[in-house]
């Protein structure tokens, strides 16, 4: 082949042949004019470039698009730029910091010097960016030395990427130009701004510069941008159904859990009806655990400093935990405890095992603290103190894949319980490039990736693989959970572990008679309870599956002199295990049901003269209506039914 032809190797492993220096752009043309409109970057041996970048050697490309998770990052930091460029023509001599791509949308960190930035200056910001849009400017990447962008920025005068380019080394450098507008970044872009069609920036937010508290706070503008009108109209409906389902609206209104500034931000207080429904979720995971062969263990809220130092958490993340907890002994500090794992490995070891012995499986809910920067806190979704449905199971080397299918099980039937239907088993393994991230041997991080692989496939579950994604310890496997309104949330996760067994000198003995190292299995169908309760609610809309329920009916009195009957009515239900209350306020019974509604109990049991007088409830369901007169007795038969016909719990 002559020198100047590359081979390019697409996704469908055919392999064509182009001119050096072919870009992404070029290839997609000459597939058709159709996808050459509508791509927005390459993939070119598994990193992202512009589009229009030139391809010197023989390569795998993916030609990237709106329906690409990445093409959609880079339509979104184009946007980023985009938004730069109006703020810099509407707001001369203000200094920028970040503007990366999120998981939908985009920021940018910026600094107004002494204006305060109102909210209300956003549709102005709007409209300049779709005006530049029309222009069809390119985002043109330019290599730059160190020297030169210093300079650059000094006659700027933006501190901001001054700051940004001491840590970048001479040669690794590139500016990309839009219009008018130049930026410090390592791209990719989209080929031009006329791609962006819709343009939506959604709030304000403070943000400190590189999540320094003690550096100055910038305002983060958060927005959203698409190629087509239509689905920006799709997407600001769905957020309208979100805040609808905002777990921590409807935490308040249903009465789960509240917060305290005097007990500290980012430590949720769970209130009687929120215990209960916590309650259950640990009952029925407890239960099924239970049939699988775990042990329930506890183990103490704080540890010994060296413990951590021990498992290596200390060191990748000492600084993302509360400060040590010094005692009156010199030198002796104990940390919160930021996870269980090093705890379990305590009781694995405190005895003698043998190869007869394993797997041996540790279940604890066990609560962990990470220290949180305010601003990153929210809600229950992001919290200083939470309580991990954790277990470790300890196996025998040729265990792994068939401990690791049995967790996938349990997984599996935690989501179906819920209502989870749509979900994604991500295979997040370590990066090649980056080996400092991770301890131990390329043998033994080989083997657990495969026993993941293998399981996964034997599951026949739908994947995608993230390298870098893994825990610094091993790779695993995470669920990316679909909720109602199509969001993604990572709940589930499932860890192979060689390493925290080497490094606590865990042992077995073989059939052998020799000692053997175990393999360490870490997982968590829920994640966290407070993160799993606020997608669980936001997914629901706060309508919990009847068994979950913490409230799962009320009786309503129509007026006082039904109440010894409504209390007699409710003795025999509690005798069957179903929970719920009288409301014995002195409302009309219209008020009644109204509240019972808002309130998303799903059964109301009306009780007046003719119900008292035969004996039975007359039955309203939540968001159904009137489902006629029952006996005491026919209520709980009738309930007991839905329950035994939906998931077995």
């Amino acid at each position: 082949m002559s020198d100047q032809k590359i081979n390019i190797t697409l996704p469908d492993g055919s392999v064509r042949a182009y001119d050096k220096g072919v870009s992404g752009l070029q290839i997609a043309l000459s597939i058709s004019e159709g996808l050459a409109r509508n791509v927005l970057a390459a993939k070119v041996n598994g990193e992202v470039w512009d589009a229009n970048r030139p391809i010197e050697q023989d390569s795998s490309v993916q030609l990237l698009t709106w329906n690409d998770k990445d093409g959609k990052s880079t339509f979104w930091h184009s946007s980023a730029h985009l938004m730069a460029e109006a703020l810099e023509a509407l707001y001369p001599g203000v200094k920028l910091g970040i503007g990366p791509s999120i998981e939908t949308g985009f920021y940018y960190d910026v600094d107004f010097g002494d204006k305060v930035f109102e909210g209300s200056e956003l549709e102005k910001i709007e409209a300049k960016m779709v005006e530049l849009a029309k222009e069809k400017n390119e985002y043109i990447r330019k290599e730059i030395s160190k020297p030169e962008a210093v300079a650059y920025f000094t006659e700027k005068g933006d501190e901001y990427k001054l700051d940004l380019l001491e840590g970048l080394e001479d040669g690794s450098i590139t500016f990309y130009e839009q219009g008018n507008f130049v930026d410090l970044c390592r791209g990719p872009h989209i080929p031009n701004t006329g791609f962006i069609k819709a343009v939506k920036l959604l709030n304000i937010a403070g943000a400190y510069w590189r999540g320094d508290e003690n550096r100055k706070m910038l305002t983060r503008i958060y927005g959203v941008t698409f190629p087509k009108a239509k689905e920006l109209t799709e997407y600001l409906h769905m957020l309208e159904e979100a805040k609808k389902r905002d777990h921590r609206k409807l935490g308040r209104e249903l009465e789960l859990f509240t917060f305290s500034e005097k007990v500290g931000m980012g430590l949720p207080l769970w209130l009687p009806k929120g215990t209960l429904l916590r309650e259950r979720l640990v009952n029925f995971l407890k239960r099924a655990q239970d049939k699988s062969g775990y042990q329930q263990v506890i183990t103490p809220h704080i540890g010994h400093k060296a413990l951590y130092e021990t498992s290596g958490h200390y060191e990748k993340y000492g600084k993302d935990s509360f400060q040590p907890i010094a005692t009156p002994n010199e030198g002796e500090e104990f940390l919160l405890k930021p996870m269980n794992c090093p705890h379990h490995c305590e009781i694995y070891k405190h005895k003698p095992r043998s190869y007869k012995d394993l797997p041996i499986r540790y279940a604890e809910f066990g609560t962990v603290y990470r220290y949180e920067q305010s601003g990153e806190l929210h809600g229950l979704t992001r919290v200083r103190g939470f309580t991990q449905d954790d277990a470790h199971i300890f196996c025998r080397p040729e265990q792994v894949k068939e401990e690791f299918i049995k967790v996938i099980d349990l997984v599996l039937y935690v989501f179906k319980a819920l209502g989870f239907e749509e979900y994604t088993a991500q295979i997040s393994l370590r990066d090649p490039a980056k080996a400092e991230k991770y301890i131990g041997s390329d043998e033994a991080w080989d083997k657990a990736e495969s026993a993941i692989i293998e399981a996964a496939a034997e599951k026949g579950l739908v994947t995608v693989t993230e390298l870098g994604e893994a825990a610094f310890y091993g790779p695993k496997l995470d669920f990316m959970v679909k909720d109602a309104l199509g969001r993604k949330w990572q709940l589930g996760t499932i860890q192979v572990d060689y390493q925290l067994p080497d490094r606590f000198e865990l042992e077995y003995i073989g059939s052998d008679n020799q000692k053997h190292r175990p393999v360490m299995i870490h997982r968590a169908p829920f994640g966290s309870l407070e993160r799993f309760v606020a997608v669980l609610i936001e997914h629901c809309a706060g309508n919990f599956p009847l068994w979950l329920s913490p409230e799962q009916m009320t009786i309503l009195p129509i007026s006082e002199k039904f109440t010894a009957y409504a209390e007699e009515v409710k003795g025999l239900l509690d005798d069957q295990d179903i929970a719920g209350a009288i409301d014995n306020r002195d409302e009309k019974i219209g008020r009644k049901i109204r509240d019972a509604e808002m309130k998303k109990i799903p059964f109301m049991l009306i009780v007046g003269e003719k119900e008292m007088s035969e004996g039975k409830v007359s039955v309203r369901k939540h968001g159904e209506g009137d489902l006629g007169s029952f006996t005491p007795e026919e209520f709980a038969a009738y309930f007991k039914n839905i329950i035994s016909t939906s998931i077995q719990h």
